[in-house]
């Protein structure tokens, strides 16, 4: 079992910056690839971004290319998400998500742990 509490989330303007946390327990976190993912009112849960084991491999939507980067801290089991640029169409709940392999990957159907999520209102 994994258990993933994200953080971070708040209420800013557009423009603004913002740092997502995801801390891990339960199994070994370093061993695995983790993802963010984010849902809108009304609309599906799609991918934002995701990193591999050892970080060297990592995706980004379309969509946050350039503004958002996503990092891991193996020794603090924790994967973060820093937001810059943040537009009104950011808004969403987030979601931190553990694959139970070290590959990153882009579908949700490839993460088998999920954390309860943390509000992001961007103001425009």
């Amino acid at each position: 079992q994994v258990q993933l509490v994200e953080s971070g989330g708040g209420l800013v303007q557009a423009g603004a910056s913002l740092r997502l946390s995801c801390a891990a327990s339960g199994r070994t976190f370093s061993n695995y690839a983790m993802g963010w993912f984010r849902q809108a009112p009304g609309k599906e849960r799609e991918f934002v971004a995701a990193i591999s084991r050892s970080a060297n491999t990592k995706y980004y939507a379309d969509s946050v290319k350039g503004r958002f980067t996503i990092s891991r801290d193996n020794a603090k089991n924790t994967v973060y998400l820093q937001m810059n640029s943040l537009k009104p169409e950011d808004t969403a709940v987030y979601y931190c998500a553990s694959r139970i392999v070290s590959t990153a990957a882009q579908n949700r159907e490839a993460y088998n742990y999920w954390g309860q999520g943390t509000q992001v209102t961007v103001s425009s």
